[in-house]
């Protein structure tokens, strides 16, 4: 679809600036809204004001090329799902040592399923700034009995986050249904192999460097742009190697290699990913810049941020949200969906 399709015919959108009104138009029409409800929509008040298609940066049109509904993930339940953070570290940045152990993380993610998580998605090696680094093999001792035990307690699909290899061929062999690697298959050489091979769902995030040096690289000419076009030089990579597109979930990195005016304007500007034509995992939980937009220091008191900064997402189609308090985020979710239902096809 020709992204200029979304302007008034006499050339002219409502909105407070170009972005807004073709990326929010993009949302919209996704949602199978048509375009003259979705431009009306975007009048508020004294803020209004007509844009004209010209206004549109001219790099920026290239990235509008493609826009297409997002595939739903092949294997993967469709429609909104909220992905339940099942960390076995000690050192997470919001829940740190509270799953660190086999035994506690098996009950926690029990509970993240009876509350409603379509998906748990398991780590064993932190990724927050400044993480230090876990051998692969230190990794799965963790993940391993957790990822077992679950396998047999429940059939909710296990994600693993991960970026190596070894972790992935072993937990997709003990029932993984779902690879998270928030390098994009760029860390470990073996891992776009892997996930080909397996034939299984993965999700590509966007980071730069290591989460030991991300952010040194967080410059950007215009961060949605830039990571929606880094993103579709991955999903091209993957699907050149063998992974079939429906199977491929992209990930904008929310606190990955972003300052936070960066993270902010990725989260507004969230319907730009629409032209990747993938399924998008939004992972904004109890992040730092929440934080700071609310006036929160601690991080587990950010749940009412983390719904607040999640349900817009849902607006691409088929969004998994990532989150570590499950029944908040089920309960927003089902009034999302009891208010938009009737305008939302297919939610």
């Amino acid at each position: 679809m020709d992204a200029l399709r979304l302007l008034e015919p006499a050339g002219l959108v409502f909105g407070r600036d170009a972005h807004g009104a073709v990326e929010a138009g993009l949302a919209h029409w996704l949602a199978g809204g048509p375009a003259a409800f979705t431009l009306a929509r975007l009048i508020e008040g004294d803020a209004a004001r007509m844009v004209r298609a010209a206004d549109v940066p001219a790099d920026w049109l290239d990235v509008l090329a493609r826009v297409t509904a997002p595939l739903p993930s092949a294997d993967l339940a469709p429609g909104p799902q909220v992905m339940g953070i099942l960390n076995v570290t000690p050192d997470s940045f919001s829940d740190g040592g509270r799953h660190f152990g086999a035994e506690a993380a098996i009950r926690a993610g029990i509970a993240m399923i009876t509350a409603g998580a379509g998906l748990l998605d398991i780590g064993g090696e932190s990724t927050r700034p400044g993480s230090g680094v876990v051998t692969p093999e230190e990794e799965w001792a963790r993940i391993a009995p957790v990822l077992a035990e679950l396998r047999i307690q429940s059939d909710v699909a296990l994600s693993v986050d991960t970026r190596n290899a070894g972790t992935m061929s072993a937990s997709l062999g003990m029932g993984a249904a779902l690879i998270n690697d928030i390098s994009a298959l760029l860390h470990d050489p073996y891992a776009l192999a892997v996930v080909a091979d397996a034939g299984c769902p993965v999700v590509l995030m966007h980071m730069r460097g290591t989460p030991q040096t991300m952010q040194q690289f967080a410059t950007y000419d215009d961060v949605a742009v830039d990571v929606t076009r880094e993103l579709a030089a991955r999903i091209d990579e993957a699907v050149a190697n063998g992974i079939a597109r429906d199977r491929i979930i992209v990930d904008p990195g929310i606190g990955f290699a972003k300052n936070a005016a960066q993270n902010i304007e990725m989260m507004r500007r969230l319907p730009i990913l629409a032209n990747l034509g993938c399924r998008v995992l939004l992972g904004t939980s109890r992040k730092r810049v929440l934080g700071e937009m609310a006036g929160v220091p601690v991080a587990s008191d950010r749940d009412p941020a983390t719904i607040a900064s999640s349900l817009p997402g849902l607006e691409l189609g088929n969004t998994i949200l990532r989150v570590h308090n499950v029944p908040a985020m089920m309960q927003a979710l089902r009034v999302w969906q009891g208010l938009w239902t009737c305008d939302k096809p297919g939610r």
